[in-house]
């Protein structure tokens, strides 16, 4: 009777445990690299996401940005031919270009490269992601390919403690930054984390100079500090008539500048963004498509 028993109840379990390993979700699919040169991190399912079409620009229609756009596209050209190169964090004024900046370096490195597939990847990761940095590193460090991680419009706000995650993947952990990983960041501003939440830390903490300098820390463990600053009427001129000059779009250059100014008059500032979104309203009034 014993033996019957225990017979029975191991038979319960084992369709306990069947029942148990189909309601677990599978697992993730190994990545395939070569299915694109650019990925979306999808934290939830531990999956990278290839992305057919990749929404950038062309890097020589960046205007106003000459310098940064040297040191970035110089140091990512070091690190795809396999030579020590630093994290970038890419801060400043709002559509300047930053994350442009990021996606165009990366077509130019690729397009000049001379192997059939692209050696380079990038891989985005979003802001509510970066608890999960770590993992994705470890996806990343056996591939035969180089990546940029790419997250844009980095910051932490109060309570935000997933910048400690940030911190150890890039410089502090056990293992380090593998050595085909790179990271690039954009941000609104430079230390990353709001003012009032590090002088917040320096007045409640025991020993206030220490607290502070645990959160300044995060943005040095990013070599490069790529400042864009507002850009001036010329600057900004320009990148309007590039961007005409590229899509060919038919218009007068004295009508072009008037319309130009006054669409930054009304927008209260000038940037690569505004001048972009003028050029889309230019092209619609004209009728005539722009360019892919």
């Amino acid at each position: 009777m014993a033996d019957k028993a225990i017979e029975a109840l191991n038979e319960k379990l084992d369709r306990l445990i069947e029942a148990v390993s189909r309601m677990a979700p599978p697992p993730p699919p190994e990545p395939r690299f070569d299915a694109a040169e650019c990925f979306v991190w999808q934290a939830e399912t531990g999956c990278l996401l290839p992305v057919a079409r990749v929404n950038r620009v062309d890097l020589a229609l960046i205007k106003g940005v000459d310098r940064v756009r040297d040191i970035l596209l110089d140091n990512t050209r070091r690190f795809a031919a396999g030579l020590p190169a630093n994290n970038a964090l890419l801060w400043g004024a709002r559509g300047m270009g930053k994350s442009s900046l990021v996606k165009a370096v990366h077509a130019q490195i690729n397009r000049a490269g001379k192997a059939a597939e692209p050696a380079l990847k990038l891989v985005e990761i979003h802001r509510e992601d970066i608890e999960s940095l770590p993992r994705l590193m470890g996806l990343l460090r056996p591939a035969p390919h180089r990546f940029i991680l790419f997250c844009d419009d980095l910051s932490f706000d109060h309570d935000d403690t997933s910048y400690k995650s940030l911190k150890a993947a890039l410089e502090g952990g056990v293992e380090g930054r593998p050595e085909n990983v790179i990271l690039y960041a954009t941000s609104n501003r430079r230390h990353l984390l709001p003012r009032d939440m590090i002088e917040n830390e320096r007045s409640t903490a025991i020993n206030p100079s220490e607290a502070v300098e645990e959160k300044v820390s995060l943005s040095d463990r990013f070599g490069l500090w790529l400042g864009f600053h507002k850009c001036s009427q010329d600057e900004y001129l320009a990148m309007i008539e590039g961007y005409v000059g590229y899509h060919d779009l038919r218009v007068d250059p004295e009508t072009l500048r008037a319309e130009a100014l006054e669409w930054a008059t009304t927008r209260g500032s000038r940037s690569g963004r505004v001048a972009w979104q003028f050029v889309q309203d230019l092209a619609g009034r004209l009728g005539q498509a722009l360019k892919a």
